[in-house]
């Protein structure tokens, strides 16, 4: 087994080891989701924690680690009788995040349950977190029916397996622990809101601080065991204090006072629900016990709320998460005063450490056409100008952005699981049965008993039970959802900065990322101006950092059409060797002008039926605007094998049928 690197030797990071040493002390807290840009030390430190947690009794043989003292009466392996146990470290299980849905809640073996009527379950990970941590790197990556498992399990403290009638229950109760990078993506709200507390984590600017994180790294690399011996004395203490925090956290009480300020601060912010005061409630009593009070302190209820507040304020999807201080100190001051002195003004404690229990201990590493559109200045107002930074205007802010009408790809795909188009999934309606290609997971028990009934007398069924082999068993086919690669080509040229239009297309844009934020889709973003196009933000999970390109994107030049489309159709190319399953729709946002170079209208028309042979779908969004439209955009969907709509027309509210006209226009093209 490796040795895990000391969490008292990570440096910094004072923020998520405090959050992480609260929850050790009162697991009641709720977890910790740590968010922060990668190579931070966030897996290193959660996973440094475990070391630190006191053992547990655990009845002996149980794989469901029962309390002895306290067994669980519906337990699988049981029943138990209590007394004596035996003693073993706390657990940390990793959930992987490619994990399927019987490693995460384990699986029941279908045949013999059939046949023999035999409750045969091998315990999951759900089962070996129970009473430990459950730690999930990269949480806001795990697909759907995970996360919907988890947090089922989360709310009622129990795993249930169901399979065609047949069900095991057992106590499920753990840590949850999660890392996230939030360029990659954000994390679903109803799993956001089941982490007790948050924390944002950074590299130190510090060079000094820089230089003693590479100092420690490079120590533990080379020797280990010797390094963790070094921290011995270290961990040992914070070990200790855990330990007596734990037994001091029962006494700790809980004023008036301080119900008030929890309460009005989390009015103040908005937050949803009542789950917000009661995790404050419990981080700043674990706060009090960690200082070794037994009072808590206004300094408690303020860095509670630092904690666990910051993902539960009401916010847009594209707001970083955080708390406006200054507010939150007008608030504790307002609603302030105790009815009892200070028992410790200075914080301090017993152990003296200070700070209202808000600093975890030791400072330690983390780890030409004569066809041709026309030109700027004719109709389109487009700058005369050749280069990217000729004639570039400022940006324009985005309009406010508006529920959009579904856009999705047609026929049956086989992707990550989502919301927009549909697939060939393992959770969803049931369309069929095949034979199972490997371990069967969805049993369908009407083509099994089909597959099975002609065989009874050869088999010399005598009774009325049906005589089921391996060879009946038939896998469930389902249709569900997936989510797909949504690549924004955007025109950045002069002729759509023109008349002020450019705000309203951004306005378009934010809202199909809205959508696509919402339907779980990974987003690209392909701009075109002046003389070339640029991918802006390649292919990620991340709706956010869409966003904020977005509203930074500068406007000018010349109408590139060829070269975004060109460049749309290079990044679906690398996409595709990437993640094959995963089906591409296009979104271009233009007025559909083409300019600038030699032949551009032809150029722009062959990179799009270059587009359509792949039979990639596609959508036109229509920028033109005034009295008088020439309809290019319409023409250039027709290239594409696409269907154009204007930015009147994306409104939910104000067209029918945009799916069925992009399926039917997409179906005509192919």
């Amino acid at each position: 087994m490796s040795t895990p690197f000391p969490f008292t030797a990570v440096v910094g990071q004072d923020d998520l080891r405090l959050a992480l040493l609260l929850n050790a002390v009162s697991p009641a807290v709720g977890g910790v989701l740590v968010r922060g840009e990668k190579g931070t030390a966030k897996s290193t430190a959660v996973r440094a924690l475990s070391a630190l947690l006191p053992e547990v009794s655990v009845v002996p043989g149980c794989r469901f680690s029962c309390d002895p003292a306290s067994p669980d009466p519906g337990c699988p392996d049981g029943p138990h009788e209590t007394g004596g146990g035996a003693w073993r470290p706390a657990r940390m299980v990793e959930l992987p995040v490619g994990a399927s849905e019987d490693r995460l809640v384990g699986a029941l073996d279908i045949e013999r349950a059939l046949a023999e009527g035999v409750k045969a379950f091998e315990p999951g990970l759900l089962a070996d977190a129970h009473r430990g941590i459950l730690y999930v790197d990269e949480v806001n990556l795990l697909h759907d029916h995970l996360v919907d498992l988890l947090l089922d399990a989360a709310a009622m403290g129990a795993s249930y397996v169901e399979r065609e009638g047949v069900s095991v229950r057992h106590a499920s109760k753990f840590l949850l622990v999660g890392t996230m990078n939030p360029e990659e993506g954000e994390l679903r709200p109803q799993l956001l809101d089941r982490f007790g507390l948050t924390v944002e984590v950074a590299a130190s600017r510090e060079p000094d601080q820089r230089v003693e994180v590479v100092r420690r790294r490079l120590a533990y690399d080379d020797e280990p065991a010797a390094f963790a011996a070094r921290w011995a004395d270290e961990e040992s203490s914070v070990r200790a204090r855990i330990v007596a925090a734990r037994e001091l956290l029962p006494s700790v009480r809980l004023g008036d006072p301080a119900l008030r300020q929890i309460a009005a601060t989390c009015a103040a912010f908005e937050v949803d629900g009542m789950r917000a005061d009661i995790v404050m409630a419990r981080t700043a009593t674990a706060l009090a016990a960690w200082a070794g009070r037994t009072d808590v302190l206004a300094e408690d209820v303020r860095q509670a709320a630092l904690l666990a507040l910051p993902h539960r304020r009401r916010r847009n999807p594209f707001d970083a998460p955080g708390l406006d201080e200054d507010k939150l100190d007008e608030t504790l001051e307002e609603f302030g005063g105790s009815d009892d002195e200070d028992p410790d003004p200075d914080g301090s404690g017993p152990d003296g450490d200070g700070g209202g229990g808000g600093q975890p201990p030791s400072e330690g590493p983390e780890g030409g056409d004569t066809g041709a559109r026309p030109e700027a200045g004719e109709e389109g107002g487009e700058p005369q100008s050749s280069g990217g930074g000729s004639g570039e205007q400022q940006p324009t802010r985005a309009s406010e952005p508006f529920r959009t009408k579904m856009l999705s790809v047609p026929g049956l795909g086989e992707g990550a699981a989502g919301r927009r188009s549909r697939a060939r999934t393992e959770h969803g309606r049931t369309t069929g049965a095949r034979r199972p290609r490997g371990a069967l997971t969805k049993l369908h028990l009407a083509a099994t008993v089909q597959a099975a009934a002609p065989h009874q007398r050869a088999r010399g069924r005598s009774g009325r039970g049906l005589v089921v082999r391996r060879d009946d068993l038939r896998q469930a086919t389902r249709e569900g959802r997936e989510g797909n690669l949504v690549l924004f080509v955007v025109d950045a040229s002069g002729s759509m900065a023109a008349r002020q239009r450019m705000s309203a297309v951004k306005g378009a844009v934010l809202s199909l990322l809205l959508d696509a934020y919402q339907r779980r889709d990974k987003v690209g973003l392909v701009t075109f101006r002046g003389s070339a196009a640029e991918v802006a933000l390649p292919p990620t999970s991340s709706v956010d950092a869409a966003a904020v390109r977005l509203e930074s994107l500068p406007t000018g030049g010349r109408t590139p059409l060829a070269a975004g489309l060109l460049r749309a159709h290079e990044v679906l190319r690398v996409e595709r060797l990437r993640d094959p399953a995963r089906r591409a729709l296009v979104v271009v946002v233009t007025d559909g002008r083409a300019t600038g170079g030699p032949e551009p209208v032809a150029l722009s028309g062959r990179a799009a039926r270059l587009l359509a042979d792949e039979q990639i779908a596609s959508v036109v969004v229509d920028c033109e605007s005034g009295p008088v439209r020439l309809g290019l955009a319409g023409q250039l969907a027709g290239e594409l094998g696409g269907t154009a709509v204007t930015l009147d027309e994306l409104r939910a509210d104000s067209i029918a049928g945009l799916v069925r006209e992009v399926q039917g226009d997409s179906r005509r093209a192919a």
